[in-house]
């Protein structure tokens, strides 16, 4: 069968003939692959940064997908850390880690939509608890997660939402998804902290997708901007964009009711993970969300990836006809 293949963390993976997969363990099964996200948790797991990486070589990423199971019907899997991943024809999935899908469901839009969606929907519900009503702030709202992140807090009961990006273009987008209000995060540091203050400084969680030196900045500036400091704000942190440290001032944890947390693989259990899956999935398919894929044919995977990335779509790979 054909796969992506890594070979060297320095380059993009590349078009190759591998073995056949095998299913060993009591509950594994090999699928075909109909689609595979390009998602940035793929493009880290592929150079080696990522921090569940190993350094074993050659590697197959992916991380997850929609597949055809021998019986025909259509599940969602997410993998295992693994060296034989869903950027291939096939894999082998633990189906305890998956779902079975409507027969009628578009697996594209299901493969690009799950993860970026996974981020905000299994920190709402597993590592903060949304109140209806709640303010959120999605910082970092123009990359696809954020996009999702802002229809994924509207759902799930917020009721004003604020979302913060550099990229004009998908600012100007937000509103359609569900944000009441938008922040520039390009200009003078001064002028940002003001606007985020402004618009933020009264909601109750933030979805963080940046990190670093935004995170330094837009912490007190929040903070600061609130009329009393002893009403919780939820620090979600789900991403670095912009780094993988941020300093941050002691007082900002004794001045004000601030709790930071983050979520992602480990901060909560994989079966807990697992556990939303069926509810998000459903979602997707009763087009709860606006989803933008891109489908590219698997055999493009070395020439697409290192292309400028959209921020309101996400590349999904589909198998190659030769």
């Amino acid at each position: 069968m054909y796969a992506a293949v890594v070979r060297d963390f320095g380059r993009p993976p590349r078009f190759e003939q591998v073995p056949e997969p095998e299913a060993r363990g009591e509950h594994e099964v090999v699928v075909d692959v109909l689609a595979a996200g390009l998602h940035p948790r793929v493009r880290s797991q592929a150079d080696g940064s990522h921090y569940t990486s190993t350094d074993d070589l050659p590697l197959v990423p992916g991380i997850d997908g929609v597949g055809l199971l021998p019986d025909g019907r259509h599940l969602y899997f997410v993998l295992q850390d693994t060296t034989l991943g869903s950027l291939a024809e096939r894999t082998v999935v633990d189906l305890r880690r998956s779902v079975v899908l409507p027969d009628d469901l578009d697996p594209v839009v299901l493969a690009a939509a799950m993860n970026p969606a996974m981020s905000s929907w299994v920190g709402l519900r597993r590592r903060v608890a949304i109140r209806p009503g709640a303010g959120v702030l999605v910082f970092g709202a123009t990359g696809n997660a954020g996009r999702m992140a802002v229809q994924v807090a509207r759902h799930l009961g917020a009721s004003y939402i604020v979302g913060a990006g550099r990229s004009p273009e998908a600012l100007g987008r937000l509103r359609q998804l569900g944000a009441d209000a938008t922040v520039s995060l390009n200009g003078a540091p001064e002028r940002v902290a003001a606007d985020l203050g402004r618009a933020a400084g009264e909601v109750d969680i933030v979805i963080d997708y940046l990190w670093g030196t935004a995170a330094e900045a837009a912490i007190p500036a929040l903070l600061t901007a609130r009329r009393d400091r002893s009403r919780p704000l939820d620090w979600l942190q789900t991403g670095s964009v912009t780094g993988p440290t941020a300093a941050l001032p002691s007082v900002a944890f004794r001045s004000a009711n601030f709790r930071l947390l983050g979520s992602g693989q480990g901060s909560v259990s994989t079966a807990g993970i697992l556990e939303e899956l069926p509810a998000l999935a459903g979602l997707i398919a009763a087009g709860a969300f606006t989803v933008n894929p891109s489908p590219v044919p698997l055999s493009e995977v070395e020439r697409i990836w290192d292309l400028p990335r959209s921020s309101d779509s996400r590349p999904v790979f589909v198998p190659t006809r030769l």
